[in-house]
């Protein structure tokens, strides 16, 4: 790892007066949690790590980082998979943690104003007080925030329901390079006055702007659920089963999820928890209903007229889906639990997605022979998140391998998580030239320094303005 640089003298003055002394940090042993993501797999050095506790403070933040051309990186609960949210080159961090405002909902537009730094538990349980839902939801909901959610574009579980980040987003206040504010804040539902800001934001991963605060469309809420946990010979019996039961459960189907029998191996050897059949089927697919009376007849009628479901396990009340939830999302702590993986979030057409599924890991072995592939994900929107054990994490065979066979099937290399470091070298197979250039122009219009997450989407392009090190002294 590289040693760790030293910010120009009147930069660091810069930075402590406008976030203030406490918070800017440049001790080694405070930045060291900052300086490493989730996964574990990517790691850096940043120069300090700034907390900014309000958009004021973080335009200043980007003015005076801007005219020294320090680069920054973004930071919020930093659950990202991709190296997109942690230091690479001596960057200042810039931690949005402080940013955990939360105004009042407003109960008539079914919308609620958030800090960055807001996590998506604490927006859940101030929507639910008001009794309306934020139903982007995901397993990482106690640790990432709104920002980083808004920054990635995040799915999640119930997708196919609600759509992405991206669908609630009513709003953002950001922050430019060069320390100016944009702000779109009146949740208007429309608004046909020139580019909308708050989207193209959204899935830009930090590179365009820094998301100050954003507000944020709710639903109603639905506190009555179903949940069923099926056995399945394989993706082309869940595949038929999600066919057939969509009509059905039209208005309550609230996510459908995939995982399989190497994944469940591994949790119920992690958890302690017992195996959720006798035999070990091809392909679990748990699916859940929501709505605002009880569900469970629908989704049982529903389901009666499946011949693939082998076997079943069926829960109401809130413990017994908690349990069957459980085999899905102790998939990511488990896997972690037993090295630092590769973790690519793919998406595939849903008519390719079975052979993707049924090919995928003898790819993978195929290129690293020791690699233990293991696969779960969100059957409604055709998003598998492909698990690599094995590979060292600078050995990436096995993502060539992976993300070469997405491209082949029409699919896209990133789902949720955005392209970050980690698929920047891969990013031409699913987006044209054209493509990548106007991304591009976008990036030097808005950031003609390069100063905002440099590397992120593009890589370390010769044809990207700004430097990865610093290139100023005063």
């Amino acid at each position: 790892m590289t040693a760790r640089p030293a910010l120009p003298p009147r930069l660091l003055r810069d930075l402590r007066a406008a976030a203030g002394d406490e918070h800017v940090i440049d001790d080694p042993e405070l930045l060291a949690s900052y300086e490493v993501d989730w996964t574990r797999r990517f790691t850096g050095r940043a120069a300090a790590v700034v907390r900014p506790g309000s958009t004021d403070e973080v335009a200043e933040v980007l003015s005076a980082c801007n005219h020294a051309g320090v680069p920054l990186v973004p930071q919020g609960g930093n659950t990202g998979l991709v190296g997109g949210s942690v230091p690479r080159n001596g960057e200042v961090v810039l931690s949005l943690a402080r940013l955990a405002g939360l105004e009042a909902v407003d109960p008539v537009a079914a919308q609620v104003t958030a800090g960055a730094g807001v996590t998506i538990t604490q927006l859940q349980e101030h929507a639910a007080a008001a009794g309306l839902q934020y139903p982007v939801d995901l397993a990482s909901r106690d640790s990432a925030t709104v920002g980083g959610t808004i920054a990635t574009n995040a799915g999640g579980i119930r997708v196919l329901r609600y759509g992405a980040t991206r669908a609630r987003l009513s709003g953002v206040e950001a922050v430019l390079a060069d320390g100016s504010t944009v702000s779109r804040m009146s949740g208007l539902t429309k608004d046909n006055t020139g580019y909308e800001l708050p989207q193209l934001f959204a899935g830009s991963e930090g590179t365009l702007a820094v998301v100050t605060r954003a507000r944020l469309q709710l639903a109603p809420a639905t506190p009555a659920r179903a949940t069923a946990l099926l056995a399945m010979d394989d993706t082309d019996a869940a595949l038929a089963v999600l066919q057939r039961v969509r009509p059905l459960l039209a208005g309550i189907l609230d996510a459908a999820e995939a995982f399989f029998h190497e994944g469940v191996e591994l949790v119920c050897r992690h958890t302690g928890i017992q195996p959720p059949f006798a035999e070990s089927p091809g392909c679990y697919l748990l699916i859940e209903c929501a709505a605002q009376s009880d569900p469970s007849t629908t989704l049982a009628e529903a389901l009666a007229q499946c011949p693939e479901v082998r076997d079943s396990a069926f829960a109401v009340d809130a413990p017994s889906r908690r349990a069957l939830w459980r085999y899905r999302e102790a998939h990511t702590e488990s896997i972690n639990a037993e090295g630092i993986p590769h973790k690519l979030d793919v998406t595939l057409p849903l008519p390719a997605l079975p052979e993707f599924e049924a090919t995928v890991r003898d790819r993978v072995r195929a290129a690293v022979p020791a690699a233990r592939p293991i696969l779960f994900g969100h059957l409604g929107d055709g998003n598998l998140h492909v698990n690599i054990l094995g590979p060292e994490p600078g050995d990436d065979r096995a993502t060539d391998a992976v993300l070469r066979l997405v491209a082949s099937k029409g699919g896209s290399i990133s789902a949720e998580h955005g392209i970050g470091i980690a698929k920047a070298p891969w990013l031409h197979l699913t987006r044209s030239a054209a493509d990548i250039a106007a991304m591009q122009a976008l990036k030097r219009a808005l950031d003609p320094a390069g100063i905002l997450n440099p590397g992120v989407i593009f890589g370390a392009s010769r044809e990207m303005p700004g430097a990865t090190g610093h290139n100023k002294t005063a």
